[in-house]
């Protein structure tokens, strides 16, 4: 498991550039909210960590995971530097979990090589809730945190590109 000896949580502060100047859109999954928020959380707490006002903040929520493509898409729409995709996908007893990962991870990848402005996977796909708890602020840290930290390195690679 890849989150097993690293903490998501972890960055070093000192390789993060300066994000004061910078906007970002995050569009967060109404299913398995209690998973959801806690990874909202993880990553508008480091991005304020990181110089970026509040007001330069922007969350919109969608039903679920699916429907985070589309509001990605209009996000970018927004005059934002990064976007944020904030989602919890649950293995379940059917093969609906196979075919809404897939569709998430092929859709916001199809968003980043089209468009110009960065979308982070912040997707979870655990095989059980725990997992989800583990790393949305438990044990593991929080994939939030990692994702913001992502964005902000984006938005700069962007800005200087």
């Amino acid at each position: 498991m890849a989150t097993e000896n690293k903490n998501l949580s972890d960055y070093d502060k000192t390789t993060i550039p300066n994000a004061n100047k910078f906007r970002f859109g995050i569009v967060v999954s109404e299913w398995n909210d209690t998973i959801t928020e806690g990874l909202y959380k993880g990553a508008y707490n480091t991005l304020i960590e990181n110089g970026v006002l509040p007001n330069n903040i922007i969350r919109w929520d969608v039903p679920g995971s699916y429907e985070l493509i589309y509001g990605c898409k209009k996000m970018q729409e927004q005059a934002v530097n990064a976007v944020i995709a904030i989602g919890s996908v649950i293995q379940g007893e059917t093969k609906h979990f196979d075919f809404v990962c897939e569709a998430v991870s092929q859709g916001i990848k199809d968003l980043n090589v089209t468009q110009e402005t960065p979308v982070i996977f912040c997707v979870l796909t655990d095989n059980t809730m725990q997992q989800a708890v583990e790393r949305s602020g438990g044990k593991h840290g929080n994939k939030g945190t990692e994702a913001a930290v992502a964005a902000i390195k984006m938005a700069e690679l962007r800005n200087n590109s």
